[in-house]
């Protein structure tokens, strides 16, 4: 387990060193959600019977998880990237755990998150978004998202060993941006069509933006809602439990097997 935690945070460090020589595409990267937050907000948002205010407060939570839904794109690239180059290959003729590379590239991600998620709450809170819940449940609500962005990277990561190749990843990753609006990140599900909501319900987005919503005090649980939403803390640490236990394996397995 030493040896383990020792080359998973050599890895880590890797990763961050990558992050570190490409800043360009770290700050791109970190402004597309505050960009989305201005465009939704006051032009997207003005289409709602939704005050601007109180739109945009309902925004927030929602922008928060789809961006740690991003973590797919971005685990699927860098894996993806590095399998392509021969990096993976180069590692794995070093006496290096299976498991060090996919948990390092998982951890780094995290905490670039974790740095990234301050601008967006910054200018939340400029255009009027507010935590009205308790400190503790506030807490809460960052714990469920850290973890909702974890278990998006493992999947992202087992997908870009899977495909090989930065073109395909990059494809594929690019597809994931239909997930969110599929959800009740940007607008209530209620007025959906049976099916559509049922579907939108079920997406992992909704039941960790319900949670947000519901700790940070911005908005109530809706009634009538699906299992996972209707319970969103039980529901988003399911999900994300599952995630995890499906793909964290699955991807130590696939490193190993190149």
């Amino acid at each position: 387990m030493s040896a383990l935690v020792y080359e998973g945070v050599a890895m880590t460090g890797r990763q961050l060193r990558r992050v570190r020589n490409s800043p360009g595409l770290a700050v791109l990267t970190q402004l597309m959600p505050v960009n989305m937050l201005l465009f939704f907000g006051y032009v997207f948002g003005s289409a709602l019977k939704m005050p601007g205010p109180e739109y945009r407060s309902f925004l927030v939570p929602g922008l928060l998880v789809a961006t740690a839904a991003g973590g797919v794109m971005t685990g699927m690239f860098q894996a993806a990237q590095d399998t392509h180059r021969g990096v993976t290959d180069r590692f794995r003729t070093m006496p290096v755990s299976r498991a060090a590379a996919p948990l390092g590239q998982a951890v780094a991600d995290l905490v670039v998150t974790t740095a990234g998620t301050v601008p967006l709450l910054l200018v939340g809170l400029a255009v009027g978004w507010r935590v009205e819940g308790s400190a503790a449940a506030a807490a809460g609500a960052v714990g469920l998202l850290l973890l909702f962005r974890f278990a998006c990277t493992t999947v992202g990561i087992h997908l870009g060993l899977l495909t090989r190749s930065e073109e395909a990843a990059g494809q594929l990753g690019a597809s994931t941006f239909v997930l969110p609006l599929l959800s009740n990140a940007y607008i209530p599900t209620g007025n959906l069509p049976g099916w559509l909501r049922t579907l939108a319900e079920w997406n992992p987005i909704s039941a960790v933006t319900t949670a947000l919503r519901d700790l940070f005090g911005n908005a109530p649980v809706p009634a009538g809602a699906a299992w996972p939403v209707a319970h969103p803390v039980a529901g988003s640490l399911a999900w994300s439990l599952v995630l995890i236990a499906v793909f964290l394996p699955l991807a130590v397995r696939r490193y190993g097997r190149y």
